[in-house]
């Protein structure tokens, strides 16, 4: 099974796609992270990457595409795979098709994570990480259970991210409606996608897109 999770910054995304991970068996596939693994493994995809970069220019949707072949044929058929953060515009989404299909492949679902702007920001701004084990924590929702200290590890010590502020998730919100949004048509032509409310409880969440994933 292949899907995709759409949804801006701080909808969830990452933490849903590891609950497949765990569950499902699958394979979260996420541009970011085999970009910086391509690079420091030095593969030709990796090493083309990189002299884009060092020109402080955006890696080309070719190359995007080439890490997404290369990571799809090194897992092997039998592993589904969860698409986050890709893709982000309708040429990504037409050349993912393609990619796929190359493969013996195809789509299966288009989950959307649906947020209220407003309770996005509330969210994302009071969330807090352990400098320790990384283990997530927020202001509001979620304290660690002895303040002061991570339940997972103990640590004494937490850090935020400099972008979780207020303008920083207006701005992706507005560049997701944008760019990513649009692409929602190329895939409701087709059938699969799927709205989750992304601002209900994680377990709720999670158990929405297996219903989803099973139907």
């Amino acid at each position: 099974m292949n899907i995709i999770l759409l949804g801006p910054p701080g909808a969830g995304k990452g933490t849903q796609a590891q609950r497949l991970v765990e569950k499902l068996g699958m394979r979260q596939l996420s541009t970011g992270d085999m970009l910086r693994a391509a690079v420091k493994a030095g593969t030709p995809t990796g090493l083309a990457a990189k002299a884009v970069m060092e020109r402080g220019e955006l890696v080309s949707d070719e190359i995007v595409s080439a890490l997404i072949g290369d990571e799809l044929d090194a897992m092997g058929i039998e592993s589904g795979a969860i698409f986050d953060g890709y893709p982000r515009t309708e040429a990504q989404a037409v050349s993912l098709e393609a990619i796929l299909e190359e493969r013996g492949r195809k789509l299966d679902h288009v989950i959307e994570l649906d947020v209220n702007e407003n309770a996005l920001v509330d969210r994302v701004t009071g969330r807090f990480t352990c400098a320790t084990c990384g283990a997530g924590y927020h202001d509001k929702y979620q304290q660690p259970r002895v303040p002061g200290t991570c339940d997972k590890c103990g640590g004494t010590e937490f850090k935020r991210r400099p972008d979780d502020n207020a303008e920083t998730v207006r701005t992706r919100m507005a560049e997701y409606r944008a760019k990513t949004a649009p692409i929602l048509p190329f895939y409701e032509a087709r059938g699969i996608v799927s709205k989750v409310d992304g601002m209900a409880d994680m377990n709720h969440v999670t158990a929405a897109i297996e219903d989803i994933l099973a139907s």
